[in-house]
């Protein structure tokens, strides 16, 4: 683009990073509503604000072919937002992309599998991270963002904020789930997170000013799976009400 083209893309770019914050979305969707219009200015190295429905239909066309309909979903929706309240213009290419509708039941460990999962993971905030997550059903967002004032270990429940669609839930919370965050605040005692940066020597964890990275627990947990020999994908476990007794050890 030349300088005054890309003057103008960096000026409604930064416009629809404002308007995500403002219409309250969270930082997963914002960086990947954001990537859509990133991408679509590389392909065809103009501002987005000119191309006309027949220049998105084959954008997009090319799209299915070489990336997953999910991104292909979320980049028309993040389009779709740029053109709604940045541009400001009316939606009327809506039905250009309409992706199948797949109903996919997920893969489930068997209580053995739980136990051999969880047994292999080597480090203990892994391990307990595993533990939560499956054991009360959370996202790894939700388990990434858990604080020590969100464990009532009386009433055995767990205060999830602000999960999907902002919303704050109650779950129950195990035993054996208890025992391991436990367990793992002891060793770093963060005043605030349950799941803390890891980053730098041990005893400076409990001045981390940010959680445990997404990516290293999404990473940690392929590794275990792969170790472990498991062929399904993206596995889930039943409530965690039937996990065998953990060792829970230094690590």
């Amino acid at each position: 683009m030349d300088p005054k083209e890309t003057k103008r893309f960096d000026k409604l770019y930064q416009r629809h990073l404002q308007m995500l914050k403002l219409q309250g979305k969270s930082e997963k969707t914002r960086d990947a509503y954001a990537r859509a219009i990133r991408r679509l200015r590389d392909h065809f190295d103009c501002c987005p604000d000119k191309l006309t429905p027949k220049q998105l239909e084959s954008y997009f066309a090319q799209l299915v072919e070489t990336h997953s309909w999910s991104t292909v979903k979320v980049d028309c929706w993040g389009f779709k937002f740029f053109w709604q309240f940045v541009l400001e213009k009316d939606w009327q290419w809506v039905n250009i992309v309409k992706p199948p509708k797949v109903k996919s039941l997920p893969d489930i460990l068997t209580p053995s599998e739980i136990e051999q999962l969880i047994g292999k993971t080597r480090k203990l905030r892994f391990r307990v991270f595993l533990l939560a997550t499956y054991s009360m059903g959370l996202r790894l967002s939700e388990t990434l963002s858990l604080q020590v004032g969100d464990i009532d270990g009386k009433r055995k429940q767990v205060h999830i904020r602000r999960g999907k669609g902002h919303k704050d839930r109650f779950v129950p919370l195990p035993d054996l789930t208890l025992q391991g965050l436990r367990e793992l605040w002891c060793k770093h005692k963060h005043p605030k997170l349950l799941f803390p940066n890891a980053n730098g020597p041990i005893h400076r964890i409990k001045y981390a000013k940010s959680h445990m990275d997404r990516g290293g627990a999404q990473n940690a947990m392929k590794v275990v799976v792969h170790e472990c020999g498991f062929k399904k994908k993206s596995p889930s476990i039943p409530f965690a009400t039937a996990l065998p007794p953990i060792f829970w050890s230094a690590g």
